[in-house]
């Protein structure tokens, strides 16, 4: 059993918490091998290496975002460009924004924070893969188990007003309102992101803590499109996130502003022949009828009853 030992928060005075522990136990959700958690690295590591040829380029200012589109079979990077800078990134399917990025499925069937080989999983009822991590400069980072964190989500202007007392228009969330406007899309569309470069995990008390990004000009992170997206990126107001943002200790936005960097973003396409093997993902097969075999449904006027 773990040990009760005793600390002065969070809560009342006496308040104990149970030291860390690691546990040593298998994987909830495991497919066979060949199976969709057991992607094909040799076809990956050949996107990766194979010649690209770039499509689009830009660079997202400091506390902004911005919207573009993908094509299935490119590769997206994400590219430190002057500093470490975090960035919250949303995709949807580009023909159908219902399906979307799930972060919490994602979460269990990978990992708690995405590397090489990871993929992002969309919405039910499609749950699929949308995309395939091909690319992470920081994969061998002595603290990578703990960096593109998909256990927090966006910052935004309601849980700042609920505990900082004041309006700011340029958290992640709102920034990435803005970025998808323009494409027909709204706030609720907003969805759970990776936040890209983030260095966050859990602390002894099992609460959420950020730290300071560790990313240096030149990291990058890209993964390969294996549906037609929408992706939309915030360069989050804390920039780094070496000053804290909220409680006794939070600097001020303009000191936060400090610690910003603009991140880069590139898309290549790749050659015919690379992706000659592959084919873009199918929803899922389930068959829809949620537990209602046999069952007759309630007739509309006039019509006959229907069995299920």
């Amino acid at each position: 059993m773990s040990a009760e030992i005793p600390t002065g928060a969070p809560g009342a005075p006496g308040h104990s918490v149970r030291t860390s522990r690691t546990y040593n136990q298998p994987a909830a959700y495991q497919s066979a091998p060949g199976g969709p958690l057991d992607p094909d690295r040799s076809f990956y590591d050949a996107v990766a290496a194979a010649e690209r040829t770039l499509t689009q380029e830009f660079e997202i200012p400091v506390r902004s975002g911005h919207a573009w589109e993908v094509k299935a079979g490119s590769i997206v990077r994400i590219n430190a460009v002057q500093g470490p800078q975090v960035g919250d990134l949303n995709l949807w399917n580009l023909h159908n924004p219902r399906e979307r990025f799930w972060a919490a499925r994602t979460r269990q069937l990978q990992r708690a924070s995405m590397t090489t080989y990871d993929r992002f999983w969309s919405t039910l009822p499609h749950l699929r893969p949308m995309a395939t991590v091909v690319g992470d400069s920081l994969a061998d980072h002595p603290d990578a188990e703990v960096i593109h964190d998909l256990l927090g989500t966006r910052c935004d202007p309601y849980v700042n007003r609920m505990l900082a007392g004041a309006d700011f228009d340029y958290h992640c969330h709102s920034n990435l309102t803005r970025a998808i406007m323009g494409h027909g899309l709204t706030e609720s569309d907003v969805h759970d992101v990776l936040n890209v470069f983030q260095f966050a995990g859990l602390n002894e008390n099992r609460e959420y803590f950020m730290d300071t990004c560790p990313t240096q000009p030149g990291d990058y992170f890209e993964f390969f499109a294996e549906t037609d997206l929408l992706c939309a990126l915030s360069t989050c107001p804390g920039g780094d996130l070496s000053v804290h943002m909220w409680g006794p200790e939070a600097a001020s936005t303009e000191e936060q502003l400090e610690h910003c960097h603009p991140l880069g973003v590139q898309v290549f396409s790749l050659a015919p022949e690379v992706l000659d093997a592959w084919r873009p993902p199918e929803p899922a097969q389930y068959r829809g009828r949620r537990g209602r075999h046999g069952l007759v449904a309630a007739p509309h006027p006039g019509r006959s009853p229907q069995r299920l």
